[in-house]
């Protein structure tokens, strides 16, 4: 018994104050995780054995090694589904869940009754089916439904049970046994004509679609130019104790009545969307000019509109919102975020967080309007309590938003010493949005002005300014939501105080500065970006988001730059066969309307067996071009894949290059290469993995070309004598040995020879360019210094173990056994000497940022508080000052080059005053552990402008019947 069952065990006996049933009935209560057994044992007393699942004990099987042995000869063993019989699906128990089925079956032994606990969603209704179908239980069984992980909820959760919902199990089931159907057909297709061990899902094949759609978008994008003038104004009549701002920001938007053109005036073409001659484009010349004709002009307001401004509190979290702001906000991924709100779920620090509802119980809203009260005033308070209701899809699925659990929240400074940084931060943003949502609106006015001038050629120029003052911060006290910066998002506490203003009042403008822009193409998905775009579309469902956009990253069909998910060249050959042979497998309406028709039947509207039927035989279902109208799915997928042209699939063009060969990628069994016919040759060029789409240029497409896939030779090694060669490579640009052709083996040859002659063969040296080469300018020499790598710098005189220099995936270094230590520079690999290699093993193993740590940025002097250095920094979220204790983020105000150390020591003050960050919690002793790493992530949605200036930069900016084959013990 492991480690983690054998504290759930002694979970089991704990007595509590809590009174036990009155006729002393035993009851195995099952839930999925161990953590939650044992949090909610106490709860219960000593006449209920908690025990957990561990997730699902048995599923579809996953290979033929998996289909018991009385099944292998049916056509459908592949499948585990036979579509022949009323779809009866083959369940295994998995290999590993086979000793925990031994346990729960003895355990039962014992007891009165089950009380299927697993969590109130249609995947832990399903878990509770495969548990009774599994167990076989001869005592009665119960539903044991809970949202929180509370000894209240834990009691009335026992007291109030119900009968499995048949229902939401059809549905949970349907889904498995429809994305078995769909990727069983597919995924064939795409071995055979794209590459093998590909994959296609109902979900993430429309995911990849969307990802690859928005590179084609930046592919086919032409930018445009524009330009403006920008301006600062000065009131001359503001100033003194009023607090007005003197000057303000302007920009020009019109001249002689005509607008002048933006971004959004510009479609991806590069061309204005409509011909209208009431805008007009500004050239770089005319803004020049006009900005010196302004100078020493007198301006004067034409008008002033100032509105009261309110903005309601957002919503409480539910799934999908929380993976966007905690993507946006904590730079969380989604798989991250549901990992560490499930842990906060199971030790009752928060309500269940796979929920489509924003609404909050009574209890939760007067828990919340209690602590608002108390941290902020009654003022701060919604007059009446706010209740946040939205439509959705399934109303059995429909719980209560994510918040913190019980009747009374903790606040994060009553949980920080018991959860670790990432639970904490999590918590917290969960706890301030939850008692910002029955705050008061915020407050404030928002001034729009005009302002004209005359330029000395004539022309009547008009110039324009916004602001926003907030007067009363209600709910944003509390909470601020994340933003888009790259669409162009501005934070809804973000103030721009204008000077009061009145019609004809005269203004000066102290500077002038002609600006020029250029129109973007739409950023890349991020992980928030896409989670929206999906739950936009009605795709999916926002508790399978986090698996989805980890699948398509697994898959290698979409890989992160930063933050921003980038397709690969095989997702666009996949989605270019999709789309023209199953089109309607990735149509988006289409999928979204098949999440209603499955939310169907978790109402009970519709009938399993009948609806799988149709959708892979054909039928009268769903709207018009429909899969089951189109004649059902095997149909679709069976007929005519012989005629798909595998050659024609694997080749997406991009462009003509100057002499008019057209440039195409191709997708190979061994990945994408670069391809064009000169004069009826093939020419090809290996494609670096790093590499963008959009960012695959025709002067890049040219200067790969002009590196052959055999490389570049560069001579001969004057000691091997063999050809030494440059290469781009997959990883990278490389340098290799080209070795001799190894000696023939006899005819007749068997495999066992063929394959035993193969490893004996020498393989030849490579090296990885340093990140200072280039394959244009290697030179020989250069190449033979790397393929001599690694180096030996000599023998540790006291444990005899050799010290090689080496160049590695992150960098030069030196390795002693199975000690590395990291080298500062490449050129080190050559030059280090023994006793420099043996100071730097003298000194300790430093791990982790410090191992890499760099020179401060500025030296500030010594902090007025704590004495010590105060120095800046470059850390992983930009720039800070620390005095070794507290580190404290420069603003965007700040630049380093003019901080001073007052304003450093102020910093340090203000983080000070916040108190010191939670500390993290020792992890748990576990027989196994897993580590999953996660990245960063930035917005990603609308089109932008980037911004050149000519001279000046000015400042502004859910029972049923259901039957199975046997299922094996």
């Amino acid at each position: 018994m492991s480690g983690e069952q054998d504290s759930v065990a002694g979970a089991r006996t704990k007595k509590t104050a809590a009174s036990d049933d009155g006729a002393g009935r035993r009851r195995l209560v099952i839930v999925e995780s161990p953590t939650k057994a044992r949090k909610i044992a106490p709860y219960l007393g000593g006449n209920y054995v908690v025990e957990s699942s561990v997730g699902h004990i048995r599923d579809l099987p996953r290979g033929a090694a998996d289909v018991p042995a009385q099944y292998k000869g049916e056509s459908w063993a592949r499948l585990g589904v036979d579509v022949d019989n009323d779809f009866k699906a083959l369940y295994v128990v998995t290999p590993d869940k086979k000793s925990k089925v031994t346990e729960l079956k003895s355990l039962l032994k014992d007891v009165d009754e089950l009380y299927l606990a697993t969590d109130p969603d249609r995947e832990g209704e399903a878990i509770a089916w495969h548990l009774l179908e599994t167990l076989k239980p001869k005592v009665p069984v119960r539903r044991m439904v809970f949202h929180e992980v509370t000894e209240q909820a834990i009691r009335a959760a026992a007291d109030s049970t119900r009968e499995l919902d048949g229902d939401l199990v059809d549905a949970q089931e349907t889904r498995r046994i429809l994305d078995r159907l769909y990727g069983y057909e597919v995924s064939p297709v795409l071995w055979k004509k794209v590459m093998p061990k590909l994959s296609a899902g109902r979900v993430q094949s429309v995911a990849t679609r969307i990802v690859v759609e928005r590179e084609r978008e930046r592919m086919r994008f032409t930018s445009a130019s524009y330009w403006d003038i920008s301006a600062t104004m000065e009131n001359t009549a503001a100033g003194g104790e009023s607090g007005e701002p003197r000057t303000f920001p302007a920009r020009m938007i019109a001249v002689d009545g005509a607008r002048l053109a933006t971004g959004r005036d510009f479609g991806s073409d590069g061309q204005l969307k409509a011909s209208n001659n009431e805008i007009r484009v500004l050239a770089e010349a005319d803004a020049v000019r006009l900005a010196e004709a302004l100078k020493n002009r007198d301006f004067k307001v034409a008008s002033v509109e100032e509105k009261p401004y309110t903005r309601k509190p957002y919503a409480p979290f539910m799934t999908s919102t929380l993976q966007q702001e905690a993507g946006r906000k904590l730079r969380f991924t989604s798989e991250r975020t549901m990992r560490i709100a499930q842990k906060l779920y199971e030790n009752g620090y928060i309500t269940y967080m796979r929920t489509d509802s924003t609404t909050l119980s009574e209890s939760a809203i007067a828990a919340a309007r209690s602590q608002a009260t108390q941290l902020y005033g009654k003022e701060y308070v919604s007059p009446s309590p706010r209740q946040y209701t939205r439509k959705v899809k399934n109303a059995q699925e429909a719980h209560e938003a994510i918040r913190p659990s019980g009747e009374v929240f903790r606040t994060p400074g009553q949980v920080a010493k018991d959860l670790d940084t990432d639970e904490y931060r999590l918590y917290e943003m969960i706890w301030q949005r939850t008692i910002a949502s029955q705050m008061a609106d915020a407050k404030g006015t928002t001034m729009s002005v005009r302002i004209v001038g005359t330029a000395t050629s004539g022309e009547e120029v008009t110039f324009a300014s916004s602001g926003r003052t907030i007067t009363f911060a209600g709910f944003l006290k509390a909470y601020v939501e994340a933003v888009d910066t790259e669409s162009g998002g501005e934070a809804d506490d973000k103030q721009s105080r204008l000077p009061q203003l009145a019609k004809d009042q005269a203004l000066t403008a102290t500077e002038l500065s002609p600006d020029g822009h250029t129109t973007s193409p739409p950023a890349r998905y991020s992980e928030p970006s896409l989670v929206s775009k999906l739950e936009e579309l009605g795709i999916g469902r926002p508790s399978t988001y986090a698996s989805i956009i980890k699948t398509i990253q697994d898959r290698g069909y979409v890989w992160k730059k930063g933050s921003a998910l980038v397709p690969s060249w095989v997702a666009f050959a996949v989605i270019g066969l999709m789309e023209r042979h199953f089109e309607r497998l990735v149509d988006y309406d289409f999928t979204a309307g098949m999440e209603d028709e499955l939310d169907r039947i978790a109402a009970g509207d519709e009938h399993r067996t009948q609806w799988l039927s149709k959708f892979y035989f054909g039928g009268d279902m769903g709207v018009d071009g429909s899969v089951g109208r189109l004649g059902g799915l095997k149909k679709l997928v069976g007929s005519g894949v012989e005629d798909i042209d595998a050659r024609e699939i694997n080749s997406i063009p991009l462009f003509t290059d100057a002499d008019g060969h057209t440039v195409v990628v191709r997708v190979g069994r061994y990945g994408p290469y670069l391809e064009r016919e000169v004069d009826g040759t093939s020419q090809r060029a290996n494609l670096p993995e790093d590499l963008p789409p959009d960012e695959l240029t025709k002067d890049i497409a040219e200067k790969l070309f002009a590196t052959p896939q055999e490389g570049r030779v560069l001579g001969k090694d004057p000691v091997s004598g063999h050809e030494i060669v440059a290469k781009e490579g997959r990883f990278g640009p490389y340098v290799t040995e080209l070795l001799p052709e190894p000696e023939p083996l006899p005819e007749g040859a068997t495999a066992a020879q063929k394959k035993a002659a193969k490893a004996k063969q020498p393989k030849p040296r490579t090296g990885s360019l340093f990140k200072s080469m280039s394959i244009e300018t290697m030179t020989l020499e250069d190449a033979l210094k790397l393929l001599s790598l690694p180096r030996v710098v000599g023998k540790d005189p006291e444990s005899g173990d050799e010290i090689t220099a080496q160049n590695g995936r992150y960098g030069p270094y030196l390795k002693k056994g199975t000690d590395s230590r990291s080298l500062t520079t490449e050129d080190q690999l050559f030059s280090i000497t023994l006793e420099e290699a043996l100071k730097i093993y003298s000194e300790p193993k430093q791990r982790g940022r410090s191992a890499t740590a760099k020179p401060p940025l500025k030296e500030l002097g010594d902090d007025p508080v704590s004495g010590k250095p105060m120095v800046v920094k470059d850390g992983r979220f930009g720039p800070y000052v620390t005095d070794g204790e507290y580190n404290a983020t420069l603003r965007k105000s700040d630049s380093i080059e003019e901080l001073t150390a007052e304003r450093g020591a102020e910093l340090l003050a203000e983080k000070r005053a916040k108190g010191p960050a939670p500390k993290r919690k020792a992890p748990a002793r576990k027989t196994a552990a897993s580590k999953t790493t996660a990245t960063k992530t930035t917005a990603a949605k609308k089109t932008t402008a980037t911004k050149s200036t000519a001279t000046k930069t000015a400042a502004a900016k859910k029972p049923s019947t259901r039957s199975t084959a046997t299922k094996t013990k």
